[in-house]
């Protein structure tokens, strides 16, 4: 197998620790209302210029070697 070692090291999700680690974040006030779009939004706009110099990179790059 190509990864069996690696895939031996790899764990299956502990159903406990992630029990309990949605119980703290309860505890300690759960999520408020706006928190996933607010988490969508910063995603967004961490990932899409990161996406759009790549991929201006790699136009650059064809446009170089097609010219």
């Amino acid at each position: 197998m190509l990864f069996g070692k690696k895939l031996k090291l790899m764990k299956k999700p502990d159903e406990d620790a992630e029990r309990r680690l949605r119980e703290e974040l309860e505890k300690e006030g759960g999520l408020e209302k706006n928190d996933l779009p607010a988490l969508i939004i910063s995603a967004i706009l961490v990932i899409v210029p990161i996406a759009l110099i790549a991929l201006l990179l790699v136009c650059l790059v064809g446009w170089i070697f097609f010219i």
